[in-house]
């Protein structure tokens, strides 16, 4: 099984990729690590500051060969970032489909204003953020807001956190 998280910034994507590890044992990559080795290591001209989209066109092929070759081998793998594509199923066929949940977090204009110094105080519960001045309020609204809105017109799998923070995922 193989188990996809992205979502807007801060909304928890890697807490719940640790917590499904805890649960289930499968272990999890994260695009952000896989984004800092290929940056660090000099194999991208890309850096930290480029477009999103553009370390998605990057980043994306490398983790949907990696999605393939875990199903291929029958193992589990949870994939975390914010760098999978809202129409990532194209790149998959039907036996590699059957294999894959596909999870996107998205926060509430009302959750986000109601809790961002929860938001700013959990940021880095899981890893360390070391540069994490540009998370205002107006950032994380417009950042949810794009997210929802991209996931609504896509039709994917998303799961809206509005009044408690509280995510089950139950395999």
């Amino acid at each position: 099984m193989i188990i996809l998280i992205t979502g807007a910034s801060h909304t928890g994507k890697t807490a719940l990729a640790q917590k499904l590890l805890e649960k289930y044992k499968y272990p999890y990559l994260s695009i952000d690590h896989l984004k800092m080795g290929l940056i660090r290591s000099g194999n991208t001209e890309l850096t930290t500051m480029s477009d999103d989209n553009d370390l998605t066109a990057y980043l994306w092929p490398i983790v949907r060969e990696i999605v393939k070759t875990a199903i291929e081998n029958r193992q589990n793998l949870i994939v975390e970032g914010c760098y999978i594509p809202f129409d990532w199923q194209k790149d998959f066929e039907k036996n590699y489909l059957e294999n894959i949940r596909y999870y996107c977090l998205v926060m509430s204009e009302r959750y986000i204003r109601n809790h961002f110094d929860d938001i700013k105080k959990y940021a880095g519960v899981i890893e360390d953020r070391l540069n994490d001045d540009w998370c205002t309020i107006e950032s994380v609204l417009e950042d949810n807001a794009g997210v929802l809105k991209l996931a609504q017109e896509h039709k994917v799998n998303y799961i809206l956190i509005d009044g408690r923070y509280e995510i089950n995922i139950d395999l």
